[in-house]
């Protein structure tokens, strides 16, 4: 239980700051949205330019990030030379790379289908090569329990960036959505400066047979990056190439804006990580371990419910972060978060794989999920637009995740708590349809009223299941009593 409430502890302040600062980021959204028309194609620009962004993000720290946790608490390792090892690795492909930009910059740009702005391509470059290295310094901070500066250093560059954007926006009132490139950039830099204490202090020394033993553990977690990424971007990288209407760029940026208000559960699955890799790797000897990970999905999938029904049940009020002209795009909500929930249980049955060093495994998920979500967006989004990359989200996600569990449960067999799971999924559904249903009969304030009715439903299930109030200290007293 001392791992759990480690967990529950650092997962506290990773996610405070995650859902913070990616509350302050939506705040991004109703500024472009409002400021960049939806036919402008501006905000598509910016949507499709982030995608290629999150796969070189991958693609250059090339799983060293979650390698460097695994060796890093490896008896007979050193871990100081484990993150000079780590650090000059990725350092050195994040130069080659921008390099590469440079000098091909002409012909990518033009590729990209931005052979009249190539500084969106070079800026970007620059820009995710300087943040793939600083995952490392970021890594090592979570890798101490550091986690109040972790968040801290977060929440002040993303505060920084929105200060940025609306001087640029909505101040100076600029359209040129470049600049919101060039803020990205600055705003990098100076996160770089701030961690000199994390990139000094030490000597840097390359451990060439170390480094030879962490890229035969990290190429699978690469081969899965790429696939997972993949799984949330490639929708909107491809979108251009395969979607032939004159409308593409306002589609896609409808398309972004919308996903925007469904990414509340990337945001929680990705506060779980930061807190549970650490733990995870630490302890992965430990006997009660097992059933610490069967706890931590259970909670997981239950607190993923409640966020999916407390979305969904105050859209009517969330659809205001985005410009009223991209409303048009509110459908795609609840499957694109659905589509999460699942990612977010595919990320937790993946730590089988790793503990006992079988990380292949995870590329051969990852990439049956990506090839469905590719097949599917190949087929359908010519005649049925961006609703075919949510559903096509949702099925790759779902393909990864069961073929996950059931090879799982061959290799490291776990025993989840399936009976209550299947119960809060299940209530969860019919909470849905009943919310949904309402929707379509009534006015917005009664529509509101009933969900709200229904979200305090559901947690109270939660409480008097999961947290009895006879447990819980002074109140605690008096129902022990009664």
């Amino acid at each position: 239980m001392s791992k759990l409430s480690s967990l529950a502890k650092d997962t506290a302040i990773y996610g405070l700051s995650s859902i913070i600062g990616r509350f302050l980021n939506y705040l991004l959204v109703p500024l472009y949205t409002t400021q960049i028309p939806a036919a402008t194609g501006g905000y598509g620009v910016i949507t499709n330019v982030y995608a290629y962004t999150a796969l070189v993000m991958v693609l250059l720290t090339f799983g060293m990030e979650t390698t460097y946790f695994r060796f890093a608490n490896k008896q007979h390792e050193d871990p100081q030379r484990v993150y000079s090892t780590t650090l000059i690795a990725v350092g050195c492909v994040a130069l080659v790379f921008v390099a590469l930009v440079v000098l091909l910059l002409g012909p990518l740009s033009q590729q990209m289908g931005y052979a009249d702005h190539p500084q969106y391509v070079w800026v970007m470059a620059l820009t995710v090569a300087i943040d793939a290295f600083l995952c490392i310094p970021f890594a090592y901070l979570r890798q101490q329990k550091k986690a109040l500066k972790f968040a801290t250093l977060k929440l002040l560059n993303i505060l920084l960036t929105i200060l940025l954007n609306i001087i640029y926006f909505a101040w100076m009132g600029g359209k040129d959505v470049g600049y919101a490139f060039y803020i990205n950039l600055a705003c990098t830099v100076m996160l770089a400066l701030s961690m000199v204490k994390e990139l000094t202090g030490f000597r840097y020394v390359l451990d060439r047979p170390l480094l030879r033993r962490m890229l035969s553990y990290s190429w699978p977690i690469l081969v899965l990056g790429i696939a997972g990424i993949l799984n949330q971007t490639a929708d909107k990288m491809i979108f251009p190439y395969i979607y032939k209407e004159a409308d593409m760029q306002t589609q896609l940026g409808i398309y972004g804006a919308c996903v925007k208000i469904a990414m509340i559960m990337a945001m929680i699955t990705q506060a779980f990580r930061y807190a549970y890799e650490p733990i995870v790797f630490a302890g992965v000897k430990d006997k009660d371990q097992k059933d610490m990970y069967a706890k931590a999905m259970k909670y997981f999938i239950i607190f993923t419910l409640l966020a999916f029904l407390m979305v969904m049940a105050y859209l009517d009020l969330l659809k205001h972060l985005i410009g009223n002209d991209y409303w048009e795009g509110l459908r795609v909500v609840p499957i694109v978060m659905a589509a999460e929930i699942m990612m977010g249980i595919y990320f937790n049955l993946s730590f089988w794989y790793k503990v006992i060093d079988r990380t292949i495994w995870g590329a051969v998920f990852s990439g049956i999920g990506c090839a469905v979500l590719l097949l599917i967006n190949f087929i359908f989004v010519p005649r049925y637009g961006y609703m075919a990359c949510a559903w096509g989200g949702f099925a790759g996600y779902g393909v990864a995740m069961i073929t996950s569990y059931v090879v799982g449960q061959k290799y490291y067999p776990i025993r989840y708590p399936l009976q209550s799971i299947a119960y809060y999924v299940l209530l969860a559904a019919v909470s849905y349809i009943s919310m949904d249903y309402v929707h379509d009969r009534y006015n917005q304030w009664i529509s509101l009223a009933f969900n709200t009715l229904v979200v305090l439903f559901f947690l109270s299930i939660i409480v008097h299941n999961e947290l009895p109030l006879s447990k819980l200290p002074v109140i605690g007293k008096y129902f022990r009593n009664h």
